[in-house]
């Protein structure tokens, strides 16, 4: 399992807004475009890479609840395992100490890949993945 988060001087509607609009996604997700639905249930598909590498992730939405948490089923090939959005109000946003603002976590909880299993694929996947994700949150950041 991999979590991020970032704190941010927007109320959670507005962070829900940016976040969970899939076609905006690769304003903040590096080199990912996405298209979906927006209720439990509908299908969203992701495709992650540089020209003709990549690989499709596509999700189906198990949980929906704007504007606070949205949990995804990656159901593809290279993807499995669950993904987490999850809008937190808090007072002081962005750390400043004014005003509200919103604490923005991504979760990852997905099965390392069989050739990587063991203490050092996941040594090398957990911090690569944290990374990862810690980078698309500062570009949220700015996005929002």
């Amino acid at each position: 399992m991999i979590t991020a988060r970032i704190t941010l001087a927007e109320p959670p509607a507005r962070v829900w807004q940016v976040a969970l609009d899939w076609s905006r996604q690769h304003e903040w997700i590096w080199a990912t475009r996405a298209r979906g639905g927006a209720a439990a249930g509908a299908a969203v598909v992701a495709r992650t890479g540089l020209g003709p590498v990549g690989f499709t992730d596509t999700m189906e939405i198990t949980e929906w609840d704007p504007p606070r948490r949205c949990t995804v089923r990656h159901t593809g090939k290279v993807v499995r395992g669950a993904g987490i959005f999850e809008v937190v109000p808090v007072s002081g946003g962005a750390g400043n100490g004014a005003g509200n603002g919103t604490e923005f976590r991504w979760t990852e909880r997905m099965p390392v890949p069989a050739p990587l299993a063991g203490p050092l694929g996941e040594r090398l996947l957990i911090p690569v993945g944290r990374w990862f994700l810690q980078t698309s949150l500062r570009r949220l950041a700015r996005l929002v």
